[in-house]
């Protein structure tokens, strides 16, 4: 199984909304993604609870059978949607791809 995790700072304020608002925004719009797309064996995402310095503001942690099956799911239309908004809205993305 291939674990798949990214985080995301977010600006402060991007595409006419607060960084809270695109939080949430990104939380449903992520949770639509299993239904769209059958490679995605688990998805969850996060919105942090603790602003610190070291903090991200979203995380995703998602599984997938194997890389051909992430890379199905980074390809997809319906996440290609999400990539585009996330340029827009966030200041930082880390990314950890792994095997277990």
């Amino acid at each position: 199984m291939i674990k798949h995790i990214v985080m995301w700072r977010l600006h402060d304020f991007a595409d006419n909304k607060t960084k809270s608002e695109n939080a949430k925004l990104l939380k449903n719009m992520f949770s639509d993604l299993p239904s769209r797309i059958e490679r995605i064996r688990f998805m969850e995402v996060g919105i942090n609870l603790y602003q610190t310095g070291s903090a991200s503001d979203v995380v995703l942690y998602s599984g997938f059978d194997s890389i051909e099956h992430l890379r199905s799911y980074q390809n997809h239309p319906a996440n290609q949607k999400m990539a585009r908004f996330l340029n827009l809205v966030r200041s930082e993305k880390r990314v950890v791809d792994y095997e277990v």
